[in-house]
């Protein structure tokens, strides 16, 4: 490289070789008038992927990325009150570089020129703003409403909170949140707030009624996140619209209401006329000879006496389920073995003489539960069991479970018709049944049994599922806390 510093007293010379010399900075001699590079350091070299013989008589202006920069520089470095401004030179390999310019004056002829290579930086200055603008992006065109919220007053919405609000962003911007939120709801929105201001480091989430500009009442489901806006603590709120999906459910509400209660006035209504039917017919079938009823009539009285027995038993069932499904039934608790009971729902109904029954239920295993209750639920089971095996009907009932399981297992095996696939889903949806067309005639049912036995077993806190292969049998399991929730 030629163009050493001539024409300079020995100190400044020393001076500037110094800095020149050992400076980690990349840092240009050149000409003031036409920019000519007299001297680089290696530095200078490293960050643009030079050598030195590549940049004899090379001018400072042609290192500039594009003629806008270039223009820039010679504009700036011409205005003697500007000694620095951010820049992009090209590498050797045509790359972009930032780099922070710094120069002052050597002599009448030189500058010094310091390049700081800031480009890791502006590379994630870049990085954050395309963020932002994503971030900005994402918020704006959210159909969910967006809100950051310092201290309970609103920094910033979305748009989709004006066409949630009905109030324009201008309108909201400042005023406290608690003021949107329906007065029923501001206590426990103002205890929602004091926890998340308290556990910043936590999501929290809630459901709320807000009230619109018009006065609409609009329940939304609240997620509070908290973040830093603006160098400070804040809370990032989306509001989730759920008005048409509560509207939705007390309408559903009101009409299982409605309908509990129309089947609770026609099981009644019902009920009432067929006491005194069975009242009679009982009192015929059991005295024919001193009513003259011949033994024809007798049997067609006793086929009567059976439909309508029938009858009321279906009538009871419906009453049941609403009860049930109003949550008005009260369990009563108690503690008894598991294998009496079970007998004793086998003993009653006859179904010992109706299937082979294998039994495996430890003798001395004693359970918690309503007894009454538990009664039916393994009577509807074993009739299930009994009435859709295939002859010779075998029905296992044996229990499973371990000492660090929480739940007794009782389950019943038949082998019957088995449950389709398809059906599997709704066969304890009330007056679902697995073949509605035939096993409603076969059996006459009408699909409550399964029903009610899940609900009640569900108000014991546990459950009943069903595993099934068609035409091989199916497997009902009871699964019975072993602590009463009298206890939990």
């Amino acid at each position: 490289m030629a163009g050493r510093m001539t024409g300079k007293n020995h100190a400044d010379e020393a001076r500037y070789r110094a800095i020149f010399e050992n400076s980690h900075h990349s840092i240009i001699l050149f000409n003031k008038t036409d920019f000519t590079i007299q001297e680089v350091n290696d530095a200078f070299l490293n960050l643009l992927h030079y050598n030195p013989e590549e940049l004899i008589a090379k001018k400072v202006t042609s290192f500039f990325f594009d003629d806008k920069e270039k223009n820039r520089f010679l504009t700036q470095i011409g205005d003697p009150e500007i000694h620095t401004f951010e820049t992009r030179f090209e590498t050797k390999e045509g790359n972009s570089c930032w780099v922070e310019l710094f120069w002052e004056t050597v002599d009448d002829t030189t500058f010094i020129c310091t390049a700081i290579n800031i480009h890791p930086r502006k590379i994630s200055e870049k990085a954050i703003s395309d963020q932002l603008i994503q971030y900005h992006q994402l918020i704006e065109k959210s159909p969910t409403s967006i809100l950051i919220v310092r201290n309970g007053k609103i920094l910033h919405t979305n748009p989709a909170f004006s066409d949630f609000s009905g109030h324009t962003q201008e309108e909201v911007a400042g005023k406290d949140l608690l003021s949107f939120v329906n007065a029923s709801d501001q206590d426990e929105f103002e205890t929602c707030v004091k926890h998340w201001s308290e556990k910043m480091q936590k999501t929290y989430r809630s459901e709320f009624r807000f009230v619109t500009k018009a006065g609409e009442i609009r329940m939304a489901i609240l997620i509070a996140i908290p973040i830093i806006y603006s160098n400070e603590p804040a809370t990032l709120i989306n509001l989730v619209d759920i008005s048409e999906k509560q509207r939705l459910e007390d309408k559903i509400q009101l009409d299982n209401e409605r309908r509990r209660g129309i089947i609770i006035t026609v099981a009644h209504e019902l009920r009432t006329p067929l006491q005194p039917i069975l009242g009679y017919l009982n009192l015929l079938v059991q005295d024919p000879e001193g009513f003259g009823i011949l033994e024809d009539t007798k049997k067609i009285l006793e086929r009567c006496l059976v439909s309508v027995e029938r009858e009321r038993q279906i009538i009871n069932q419906m009453l049941d389920l609403s009860v049930l499904e109003s949550g008005r039934l009260q369990l009563r608790y108690s503690t008894f073995p598991l294998a009496s009971l079970i007998n004793s729902v086998l003993d009653s109904s006859g179904y010992l003489s109706k299937a082979e029954i294998i039994f495996d239920i430890p003798d001395t295993l004693i359970i918690a539960a309503d007894m009454d209750r538990l009664f039916g639920v393994f009577d509807s089971l074993f009739s299930n069991a009994v009435n859709f095996s295939i002859p010779p009907r075998v029905i296992t009932i044996f229990y499973r479970s371990d000492r660090n399981d929480p739940c007794h297992h009782i389950s019943i095996k038949d082998n019957g018709t088995g449950i389709s696939e398809s059906a599997l889903s709704s066969i304890f949806e009330p007056f679902q049944l697995a073949d509605a067309a035939k096993l409603s005639r076969k059996y006459d049912r009408i699909g409550l049994s399964l029903s009610i036995a899940k609900k009640i077993m569900q108000m014991h806190g546990g459950d009943i599922t069903v595993e099934s292969i068609l035409n091989s049998g199916s497997t009902f399991t009871i699964h019975l806390p072993k602590e009463s929730r009298d206890t939990i």
